[in-house]
């Protein structure tokens, strides 16, 4: 069995969206600081990473949401190591609430194992993996699958650009992950303004899109003074749910920085209940949606 560490947040106010509830980009650093936290439960603290030149760097972000997280719940969030492979390591992630038990959401993420001056990676030492799989290797873990190449773009595909402040770089030097699903959302709200049907005018139809899914893969790092061009489409609509794509690019160079797709979902704003794409909705987007 891996060694599991479990942590309880309470949902700031501040964390929550226009919805009410937890924005995705709070998801990603509820994780990020479990994962610090049972790093050093494990005998690897950030103080020996730094004294040992090493850190960790993820390569691949992806949540199913369940249900929402809401102002004044308490999650715990349980997570362990799933995998070690020379390089790279995956590490598990199970939200549930503290009252009930109910698993709100599962995670995982894809890390690679740096040297810290080199900037390359460098082999997970036997020390590393008997200190986070103390009972060997599990033996039930699903298999690697490659992040899936998405369908080309739509002729009306929306893209946007931004430029990397200060805010959003964390101690590493670089953008930090859970910023890039804030500019994946601003991309999007962004889209369906461009197309007629800004988040207020849904609200007034009473109707909203909700996430259940969000999947990212980190190419290339972005720092400070970056312009970025992010593109973004629909594709793979069904009755309730759409999938949209994005990538993310440096326009100095046109490096692809991360690339992306999200699962949503259109919900009525009352019930909460999955609804019918409305198609005064899905008409306004012609030429934004691959066929």
């Amino acid at each position: 069995m891996p060694l599991t560490y479990e942590r309880a947040f309470r949902v700031r106010h501040y964390e929550c969206d226009a919805y009410g509830h937890v924005n995705h980009a709070n998801y990603v650093r509820y994780m990020q600081e479990a994962a610090f936290d049972a790093s050093a439960a494990a005998g690897f603290d950030m103080d020996w990473y730094a004294q040992n030149g090493r850190y960790w760097l993820i390569r691949e972000t992806d949540i199913n949401y369940l249900r929402p997280l809401t102002y004044g719940d308490t999650v715990i969030i349980k997570t362990w190591v799933a995998d070690f492979h020379r390089v790279r390591s995956r590490r598990a992630y199970e939200f549930r609430l503290a009252d009930s038990g109910e698993i709100v959401a599962t995670a995982m993420t894809d890390w690679v194992y740096l040297d810290t001056a080199a900037q390359r990676p460098v082999t997970i030492t036997p020390e590393m993996e008997a200190g986070f799989l103390p009972d060997g290797p599990p033996t039930d873990v699903p298999p690697r699958d490659r992040f899936p190449t998405p369908p080309p773009p739509p002729p009306k595909a929306y893209t946007l650009r931004r430029q990397v402040e200060w805010s959003d770089i964390d101690q590493a030097g670089h953008v930090n992950n859970a910023q890039y699903l804030t500019y994946l959302e601003t991309a999007g709200v962004a889209a369906v303004n461009a197309f007629g049907w800004p988040m207020m005018r849904m609200a007034a139809h009473g109707f909203g899109v909700v996430g259940r899914r969000y999947r990212i893969e980190y190419k290339q790092q972005a720092v400070m003074g970056d312009e970025l061009e992010i593109t973004t489409f629909i594709a793979e609509v069904k009755r309730a749910t759409a999938v949209r794509h994005y990538t993310i690019k440096r326009i100095s160079d046109d490096t692809l920085i991360a690339r992306a797709y999200a699962v949503w979902v259109w919900v009525d704003l009352a019930s909460g209940r999955p609804i019918r794409i409305p198609p005064e909705f899905a008409d306004a987007f012609e030429g934004h949606i691959v066929a």
